[in-house]
């Protein structure tokens, strides 16, 4: 994955000015969305952090809400694939809560520390309006699609203790990882400590280590 913090690649012929332009506007939208956040965001912050005329905006983009838009829906597409990337390279037989264990670890490196565009859409994807969220909202889903996956299947394998409701134990996981990005700062603590902290805490919690059962389970079917 590129290095979100240098600038994404295009989906446009690369090299054309144009191109170029729409990801300096892009790559600024993320780092004054990530900083202000969506409430907090104007489009003169947006091209004085591109280096550009607020007019030449409006050249690649309708509004600063379909810009803000664009940024949001890339950040979750970036974590999406890291995270499914990171996931395709182990092998087939890996152990459910091992696979878990990559996944905290992939979502964290990219929220904490690769890209802008991640910080941008966990922090602001719940502030958009509802004529934002439509769009937004089926990007997330696709993304929860994979946790989903990781939870049903380590229940299904016997590894996650009984009385872990596959559900509230991927919501409560997701909403302290997202978390991580209001909180953490580089100068205070490397990254490597907090995934393997995230990552110690997620499998000692969720471990069977008992048969006993105490609420009963919902496991989620796949959208």
């Amino acid at each position: 994955m590129t290095d979100t913090r240098r600038g994404t690649e295009s989906n446009s012929p690369a090299g054309t000015k144009a191109a170029r332009t729409r990801q300096r506007i892009m790559d600024a939208t993320a780092r004054v969305v990530g900083e202000r956040g969506y409430a907090g965001t104007r489009l003169f912050q947006v091209a004085s952090e591109a280096g550009l005329q607020t007019a030449a905006i409006y050249y690649h983009f309708a509004s600063l809400e379909e810009l803000i838009e664009s940024v949001i829906r890339e950040g979750t597409t970036q974590v999406n694939t890291h995270v499914r990337h990171a996931l395709a390279e182990l092998p087939p037989d890996t152990d459910p809560l091992d696979r878990i264990a990559v996944a905290v670890e992939a979502h964290l490196r990219v929220t904490l520390g690769m890209s802008d565009y991640t910080i941008a859409a966990v922090r602001n994807s719940r502030q958009l309006p509802d004529s934002m969220r439509a769009a937004i909202s089926v990007d997330e889903e696709e993304y929860g699609t994979v946790w989903r996956d990781l939870m049903n299947a380590a229940h299904t394998a016997g590894r996650i203790r009984s009385d872990a409701d596959p559900y509230l134990t991927r919501m409560l996981i997701m909403g302290a990882l997202n978390w991580a990005v209001e909180w953490w700062r580089e100068d205070r603590v490397p990254v490597e400590i907090v995934i393997a902290t995230a990552q110690t805490i997620v499998r000692r919690g969720l471990e069977n280590r008992s048969a006993q059962a105490t609420f009963p389970l919902f496991i989620e079917p796949r959208a």
